[in-house]
């Protein structure tokens, strides 16, 4: 959920390459980001045109969507928030419930909003250029107008802290004094004056703060794995790093400050497989504030007022919120949203007053509103666009499981076009498409999906499995594919092919299947096409890691050591990541694939996709290979979605209907 504290940023820091060993170096290419790639690879794999019918049903498609969820200004009057309608991610301004929206920014650049200064003038916002994942700080009058740069260097990740009550400072973290560690600075907005506070090397984030007569105290987490962190606490009178929990361990600690003085609420599976909420202080410990429970406590917020504890539950991917007085833990009642399949908190206002609420459903996008504690009322403030639309069409997914081969039982939600539900015996199989998540931490949730619904129209069943690795099923599930321990879970990924091709077969006749997946998911459609060659008839990659080893060797260098702990060592665990990969097991490829790829991804490099490729081809074998220039980590502009989905749509539909 998110809140007015900051919230953890996917900021994964690690050795630079120079200090790879150069057995870990090996491979087809070097580094990552269009420096990476030539201009004759670039023309080589070009995208191919789409048909204009395709085109259309895709931005069709697109055109489903709602408004981020945003913050509202301190006096909750306006709400500033974020939206692509533009074709790329800007910022835009309400002035009241369904007033119509002033545009703030514009321009090629995904902008996002990072906070409004407490005095509700100032907009600090966060931009990126193409895909690169470098994002800078800007300063906007919330009227609108010019942006001010605060910071925003080549190579360099800048992103918000917080804003000081008085509207005087900015807190940030950069890493640009080493790229493998992150500093933490103080940014006076009138006079430009920058402090550096903690230049101590680590993967640090400010999780809290608290401020205080003369000075103020941080809460801050390093970084040591995927998921793991230690937690300290800094204070602008002894400027000291105190440790306070996590030293040592692996454990997962996700903190913020408490109503009573000395008191840290710690969201943590430390004590068992799922993840609860506890008060924690130095001299008593940890208390729990939520039950015992066989699903996670999926993120937590306070407002910075210290009244009000908002506590998201995850079960089973359906999201529940609550809260509760922040002094006696009593449970509030929040307003009742009988129709909603999830529903999930935003931010509050500074005087915990305001909150905003979203509200999910499979049958329509996101709605917002914002609940006034005060009063009791709630206002919807922004509506979703659904142009041209019969949303009662809409399919939603049906929660089900399938075996794997050591009998664990594997969720997955499942969502079926009029006629292929499997209880259904005659006729043709349906075809049927599996998509699988990233991360590989991710998990595949219930919910409005325009691209699910594109494949159920064209007569496919979609499955989203949530592997053994996914998050929200417990600790003991989520761990069960570190490093060489993949070896022994991998397998999941075949299992659902062999279970879905037997419960979907027809009058002796097996269902097609296709795989596919973006990141980790990827990666996964890569491995059910190469070492489980002929589990899928067809596959498409997005943005996924062929070869464990030049992966990590490649990788940006704020990612590389803590992929390393989800996925291995490149030296101690080499045998382990070389079964893994993708690329040792081309010998066995059947099936046709599409690689799609961001030439501008700083964390699974474009080398990746060209290195499978250029084998695969030079095999002789069907594989096609899709460069989006100036996209990352997957399509964020408008017409690199359309052309990234337009053409694994298309591909489906050439490979398993035959048309």
């Amino acid at each position: 959920m998110e809140s007015r504290r900051p919230l953890l940023a996917a900021v994964l820091v690690c050795l630079v390459l120079a200090a790879l060993p150069l057995a870990a170096q090996e491979g087809g290419y070097r580094g990552h980001g269009a420096d990476s790639v030539s201009r004759e690879v670039l023309a080589k794999y070009a995208p191919p045109p789409l048909a204009p019918e395709t085109s259309r049903r895709i931005q069709l498609a697109l055109d489903l969507r709602s408004a981020g969820l945003g913050q509202l200004t301190p006096d909750g009057q306006r709400l500033v928030f974020g939206w692509a309608i533009t074709g790329t991610p800007q910022v835009w301004r309400l002035d009241g419930p369904r007033s119509f929206p002033v545009q703030l920014t514009g321009g090629e650049d995904r902008t996002g909003l990072a906070a409004i200064t407490p005095d509700g003038r100032t907009l600090v916002l966060s931009r990126d250029r193409g895909g690169q994942e470098d994002p800078g700080i800007y300063l906007q009058p919330i009227e609108g107008g010019p942006l001010t740069v605060v910071q925003h260097a080549p190579k360099v990740q800048t992103r918000l802290a917080f804003v000081s009550s008085d509207s005087r400072f900015l807190y940030f973290t950069a890493n640009d004094r080493e790229p493998t560690s992150y500093a933490i600075y103080r940014y006076e907005i009138a006079t430009g004056a920058r402090e550096l506070l903690v230049g101590e090397p680590g993967l640090w984030f400010v999780a809290d703060h608290r401020e205080e007569e003369g000075g103020v105290r941080l809460l801050l987490a390093r970084l040591t794995g995927a998921l793991s962190r230690e937690i300290y606490e800094w204070t602008s009178a002894g400027r000291l790093l105190e440790p306070l929990l996590g030293v040592g361990e692996r454990e997962e600690y996700d903190v913020a400050y408490g109503a009573a003085s000395g008191e840290i609420l710690v969201r943590t599976n430390r004590f068992g497989d799922f993840r609860r909420l506890y008060r924690w202080t130095r001299d008593g410990g940890f208390r729990p504030v939520t039950g015992e429970v066989a699903y996670d406590v999926a993120g937590f917020g306070i407002d910075e007022a210290r009244r009000r504890v908002y506590v998201q539950y995850n079960d089973g991917g359906y999201l529940r919120l609550e809260a509760r007085d922040a002094r006696t833990f009593d449970p509030l009642a929040l307003p009742a949203f009988p129709e909603a399949e999830s529903v999930f908190g935003g931010s509050a206002t500074p005087d915990g007053r305001f909150l905003i609420l979203g509200v999910g459903t499979a049958k329509a996008p996101t709605t917002s509103y914002v609940y006034d504690w005060q009063t009791g009322a709630l206002a919807q403030w922004t509506l979703p666009t659904v142009p041209e639309a019969d949303l009662s069409r809409f399919v939603a997914p049906r929660l089900e499981t399938y075996p794997a081969r050591d009998g664990a039982a594997i969720p997955m939600f499942v969502r079926y076009p009029e006629g292929c539900e499997p209880e259904r015996r005659e006729g043709e199989p349906c075809p049927i498409v599996v998509e699988f998540h990233g991360g590989p931490e991710g998990q595949a949730m219930p919910g409005f999906s325009p691209r699910a619904q594109l494949f159920v129209e064209s007569g496919f069943v979609f499955v989203q499995p949530n592997v053994r690795g996914s998050d929200g099923y417990g600790k003991s599930w989520l761990a069960a594919d570190d490093g060489a321990k993949r070896l022994d879970v991998i397998t999941d990924i075949e299992d659902c092919a062999l279970h879905l091709r037997q419960r979907f077969a027809r009058s002796g006749r097996e269902p097609r299947l296709g795989v596919t997946g973006g990141s980790y998911g990827g990666y996964s459609t890569l491995v059910a096409m190469t070492m489980f060659a002929g589990a899928y008839d067809a596959g498409v990659s997005i943005v996924g890691m062929s070869d464990l080893r030049s992966f990590l060797a490649n990788t940006a260098p704020y990612r590389r050591m803590l992929r390393a702990s989800e996925y291995g060592d490149l030296e101690k665990d080499a045998e382990a990541l070389a079964k893994l990969s993708p690329v040792t097991y081309l010998e066995r490829v059947k099936g046709p694939l599409l690689l799609i790829q961001g030439v501008d991804d700083p964390r699974v490099p474009a080398g990746e996709s060209i290195q499978i490729q250029e084998q695969l081809s030079g095999r002789g074998l069907d594989s096609r290979l899709i460069l989006l220039e100036g996209e990352g980590h997957g399509a964020a502009r408008r017409a690199s979605q359309v052309v990234q989905l337009g053409h694994q749509l298309r591909f489906f539909e050439e490979q398993l209907l035959g048309k």
